[in-house]
Formats: structure tokens, C-alpha cells, sequence
């Protein structure tokens, strides 16, 4: 069974089509890259399958369930493009505080601590952080519930390419616990760091299929030069 399976989904956002009846599946147990330029519509699409988009048509079946169903509470983690932390409190009082909202059991708390390998900052006021340790708070945050899906919204934008590198091999490691996730990303170099790949455009989805699949398909030696041609020949 696909971890998400979307099915004719219409989203209309200030009175203009940004999803015009979608459909694409995430398999269970891998990492999913949804990669796009801006505006392509991958907020969006993961708004929906996270359960918070309003939305004009179709289904969005996430584990199983309907899309923002109360059963998903725990078994969704998901990390906004944005921190989704307080600045002026410590990475263990943030954790603690969303741990109650979450009702989850307080060893919880430092569980995500030791998986995003944030001991050394635990206490460590948020607003001190660097870029990578604030992605890794949120991160922490989003594995709380010990979610079986996570959904990252450009968890890597402002980046730099060492620590990156490093947050990538953090979600590889959570693959390997059972989890699956999707990441969206509009930097296609991380493209090749997936299992496979959904790449939007316009809000419709250009192409679905393993990195190797897609340079296969258009003959090109990267990721960068396949999106390009797949573009190319579909405004033919």
C-alpha cells in the first residue's frame, strides 16, 4: 500500500487553479523528493496531504486514512519551510512544550534529541542556533509522535552545502527505521539523494520515476539537464 496516494486532487487559492486535479503515489518506506521551482504548487500539494488545504476535488489518502483525519495526529510528522520553533526558549523547553501539546510521554523529549543529535545544544537558547541545528530543532519537533510518515517542506532552504549533506544523511537514517518521507526541494542536486522523485510544474506532475529512470528516459548525465528536457518537451 502507497504511503500517500493523491487522486484527482483540485485546489483553487485565491480564485486561481494552483492544483488542477493532481494525481501521484509516495511508496511506502522510501524518501520521496517533490522538487519544483517556486510556485510550482509543492506547498500546496503538501499542505493537502498534511490535512490543513482546503481543497475543490479529489482525495488525498495518507496511511490509509483521509488527509488531516484525527487517527493521523501522530503518525504524520510534519516540518513547515519555516522554523517551527519558539527563538527565546531552549531546544529541550520548546520539545517539552510541544511534547504536552501532543500529549505524548515526556521521553519523548529526549529521544528526538538524541536522533537529530542535538545533545550538545539541548539547552541552548533556539534564537542562538545556527542554520543546521534550527532545522534539526524542527525536525525534532516533526519526530515527536514517532511518526511513521514525514513531510518536509524545504527543510534545507539557506543552507550550505556541508550541512545539507548532513540533513540528508539524518532523513536516510530515519528510512531505515521504517519511516517514509517526503521532501520538497526546488535544489535539484539533491534530487539524486532519492529513492524517487515527483517534479511539478505549473501544479501538474511532470514526471514520476527513480533518479536513474529520468536520465534514462531524457538521455541527459544530471538531474538538472533531465528536468530541462522534460520541460522542453512538454511545451513541444
Amino acid at each position: 500500500m502507497a504511503a500517500i496516494r493523491v487522486d484527482e486532487l483540485r485546489v483553487i487559492r485565491g480564485g486561481r487553479v494552483v492544483l488542477p486535479d493532481l494525481s501521484c503515489e509516495v511508496a511506502t518506506g522510501s524518501v520521496t523528493g517533490l522538487l519544483g521551482p517556486s510556485g510550482s504548487g509543492k506547498s500546496t500539494l503538501i499542505r493537502a496531504i498534511v490535512g490543513v488545504q482546503r481543497v475543490a476535488g479529489g482525495t488525498v489518502t495518507v496511511l490509509g486514512a483521509p488527509a488531516g483525519s484525527k487517527e493521523l495526529r501522530l503518525r504524520v510528522g510534519y516540518m513547515t519551510q519555516w522554523p517551527s520553533v519558539y527563538r527565546d526558549l531552549t531546544v529541550r523547553e520548546n520539545l517539552s512544550f510541544f511534547a504536552r501539546v501532543l500529549n505524548v510521554p515526556r521521553a519523548a523529549v529526549e529521544r528526538v534529541i538524541a536522533e537529530v543529535s542535538l545533545g550538545d545544544h539541548a539547552d541552548a537558547i533556539v534564537g542562538r542556533l545556527s542554520g543546521g541545528q534550527l532545522s534539526r530543532a524542527s525536525l525534532a519537533v516533526a519526530l515527536l509522535g514517532s511518526p511513521d510518515l514525514l513531510v518536509l517542506d524545504e527543510p534545507t532552504v539557506g543552507l550550505d552545502p556541508v550541512l545539507r549533506r548532513d540533513l540528508w544523511q539524518l532523513f536516510r537514517d530515519l528510512t531505515e527505521t521504517g519511516k517514509t518521507l517526503l521532501v520538497s526541494s526546488h535544489v535539484m542536486d539533491e534530487a539524486d539523494r532519492c529513492d524517487s522523485l515527483l517534479l511539478l510544474r505549473d501544479g501538474g506532475i511532470l514526471a514520476a520515476a527513480t533518479p536513474q529512470e529520468l536520465k534514462t528516459q531524457t538521455g541527459a548525465a544530471g538531474l538538472d539537464d533531465a528536468f530541462l528536457r522534460l520541460i522542453d518537451e512538454a511545451e513541444k
